[in-house]
């Protein structure tokens, strides 16, 4: 494109969906330059995503979005069947039994309000009706041919969707399979007299659960439903009315009536071959929409990923492919549980609780656990520390007296080390630069040995819960609020994270 305008920056993203967006964020927060552009003509207005699961608020808790979206939003930790005209089950064990989280539900909440959040704390104007034409790699770079513009970036993240032109660039095969189901989805407001309640409502009829009701905010209700008739609003609307009868029900106002096609696939890579073009969310893996996982899967996409390319802009590349390495085998985790969950739509409403009950790990996100095989998890488990799994968000007292989350202390930027009741803890120098150090007390004796004055001065935190082994001399929070190291020497794990 020969006198199109070039930009140069640290990352560029591709796609502003979500995933895209929240990789922009974290970028900037981290002090990279971004360029993020869309091929569409403006932000997305209705339909799409309905929930942000539990690990997924804790992210936007980070971010600092999360109070005003629980404004705008629905809690919902309920799951109820109906049948024959009654409820026959009401079940939310799957978001109580949950550990150490504040957020114990989901946040019933339209993609567009979402997206907006994440829109408005970006500092860098989305870039849209911008086509990508090409990516050109080199040792050191990428170049991005856009329709209107080049850009030139250490880094590309292609989060362009689940049609992905960064995907198909590259030549990488997305696969899978695709079952013959389509569904129509309905956003809509009632007039009924069903028994209001809200609570995420499977309906059965002749032995088959082929209507879910969401409840989402303002009001809205999303249905939806898998018809053997033509695809309609029409008889989206008849089939709604049969699985609640015998109540009555009308739709006053519709906002948003799809269909979507249910496909499987997964990446076979996520990178380029030269590990500087990658990809997440949707571009990267696509499943049913059954748990609510599609976006919130591609937010941790988004938190796993950034801080490896903050870091491999500081000499460490060969941490960025251990994004790779974690994610995607959770997402053909996620993939094989949302075909399990779709394909029991055909069979009672009590098989497909049954089915949310055993995978409620990923349906949440409190359960997901990186496998200890890459150099960013690893040491044993010390609960309610467990090398591998989401932070637990603890209360905890600070040596000012405060009472403060864990999550409040954590930052993006850095890795949150804990030196357990004043074990030594070497952080190599390479790491110094990348750390946050606190200190945890956790035992009564370990509390003794420092005086208030020390207390207050320096970075303590108290713990009050059961005391950790005494081989536990330090913890290590990743920066996306995973623990990557628990044992006795937490700068030997450093020192692996900080070579190449």
């Amino acid at each position: 494109m020969s006198g199109s305008p070039t930009k140069t920056v640290d990352v560029t993203i591709i796609g502003a969906g979500p995933t895209g967006l929240a990789s922009a964020v974290l970028a900037r927060q981290l002090g990279l330059t971004v360029c993020i552009v869309d091929q569409g003509d403006e932000p997305l207005k209705v339909g799409r995503a309905d929930a942000l699961n539990s690990r997924t608020q804790d992210y936007f808790d980070m971010l600092g979005i999360l109070p005003s979206l629980q404004e705008l939003g629905l809690k919902c930790n309920t799951s109820s069947t109906f049948a024959n005209g009654e409820f026959i089950s009401r079940q939310s064990h799957w978001w109580t039994s949950l550990k150490h989280t504040t957020y114990p539900n989901f946040l019933m909440l339209g993609q567009p309000v979402i997206m907006q959040h994440l829109a408005k704390i970006l500092d860098t104007p989305v870039i849209y009706k911008s086509q990508l034409q090409d990516l050109i790699e080199t040792e050191d770079k990428v170049t991005a041919v856009l329709d209107n513009m080049i850009v030139e970036s250490k880094y590309v993240i292609g989060a362009d969707g689940a049609r992905s032109k960064a995907r198909q660039i590259l030549n990488i095969p997305f696969e899978g399979t695709k079952p013959e189901m389509v569904w129509a989805v309905l956003d809509t407001f009632l007039d009924t007299d069903f028994p209001l309640c809200p609570e995420i409502i499977t309906f059965q009829v002749d032995g088959q659960a082929r209507v879910s009701w969401i409840p989402r905010e303002r009001g809205l209700a999303r249905f939806y439903i898998l018809l053997d008739d033509e695809i309609t609003q029409e008889n989206s609307e008849k089939e709604i009315r049969k699985f609640l009868a015998p109540y009555r029900v009308d739709f006053p106002k519709t906002e948003w009536f799809s269909t979507f096609e249910i496909k499987e696939r997964l990446a076979r890579s996520y990178f380029s071959p030269g590990g500087r073009i990658v990809l997440a969310g949707d571009a990267a893996h696509v499943h049913a929409v059954n748990g609510g996982q599609g976006l919130n899967t591609g937010i941790s996409d988004a938190f796993a990923l950034v801080w490896r390319l903050y870091l491999g802009t500081k000499g460490y590349e060969s941490l960025v492919k251990t994004y790779e390495l974690e994610r995607r085998h959770i997402a053909a985790d996620v993939l094989s549980v949302a075909a399990k969950l779709v394909r029991s739509t055909l069979r009672t409403a009590t098989e497909y609780v049954e089915i949310v009950e055993k995978n409620a790990a990923y349906i949440t996100g409190g359960g997901i656990k990186y496998l200890r095989d890459t150099k960013t998890v690893s040491g044993a488990d010390a609960d309610p520390f467990v090398p591998g799994y989401r932070c637990p968000d603890l209360t905890l007292t600070r040596g000012d007296g405060a009472t403060v989350r864990l999550y409040q202390v954590l930052k993006y930027s850095s890795f949150t080390i804990l030196r357990v009741n004043n074990a030594e803890v070497k952080i190599p120098e390479a790491a110094v630069p990348f750390s946050n150090v606190w200190d945890l007390i956790i035992d009564d004796k370990a509390a003794d040995d420092h005086t208030e004055e020390q207390e207050v001065a320096s970075k303590t935190l108290s713990y009050n819960g059961t005391p950790l082994p005494e081989w536990v001399h330090g913890v290590v929070i990743r920066p996306d609020a995973y623990v990557g190291y628990v044992g006795e020497d937490a700068g030997q794990y450093l020192s692996g994270i900080f070579q190449n």
